[in-house]
């Protein structure tokens, strides 16, 4: 067994890492470029929109308002009538990343604590490279990649955009395996 506190550095070198490498995928490749599209008459839309002083939350329209509601003729009208949208509204203002960037970088640090935790309990000092890139490595691509499946599963988000996505979790997990494998007492 590993304790935590000798793996703090590779728990932290890793999240380092896949925070710069992410931030290279994302301001220097384009295969995320199309993940959301551009909606048709954006400006309409938004005109419609702004009166309403929609709250920054998640949205469903048109809601049932709970299971029982959901095969009513009224609901199914609403539905089959459409749009049917699945809507997150974001607080106006200019993008202010900063905030989003540090639960970021404190998320991939948790997915490297997670990954350090069972794998030090599963390992003992000395491990193989190789045994603890595998563990780690599975570990951290569970917190990076496998959630993201629910969104297109229920909430039919474009399964391009997951996939993608998940392709970057294997990145990030790759990485992270290897900072351990590399730093492992």
């Amino acid at each position: 067994m590993v304790g935590i506190t000798s793996l703090l550095i590779p728990i932290l070198l890793s999240a380092v890492l896949v925070f710069v490498v992410s931030s290279v995928i994302h301001m220097t490749l384009t295969y995320h470029k199309n993940d959301f599209q551009k909606l048709p008459n954006e400006d309409a839309v938004m005109d419609a929109l702004r009166p309403l002083s929609i709250a920054p939350g998640d949205y469903l329209m048109p809601h049932a308002g709970g299971a029982a509601n959901m095969n009513k003729p009224e609901f199914l009208e609403r539905r089959n009538k459409g749009p049917v949208a699945v809507m997150t509204v974001i607080a106006p203002g200019p993008p202010a990343m900063g905030a989003q960037l540090l639960m970021w970088f404190l998320y991939a640090a948790l997915v490297s604590l997670f990954a350090a935790y069972v794998s030090g309990r599963a390992l003992g000092p000395g491990a193989a490279y190789m045994a603890v890139f595998r563990l780690i490595g599975t570990v951290a691509f569970t917190g990076y990649a496998l959630a993201l499946l629910q969104n297109s599963i229920w909430y039919k988000r474009n399964w391009g955009m997951t996939l993608r996505t998940m392709f970057d979790g294997l990145i990030y997990s790759l990485l992270t395996a290897g900072v351990f494998g590399w730093l492992w007492p």
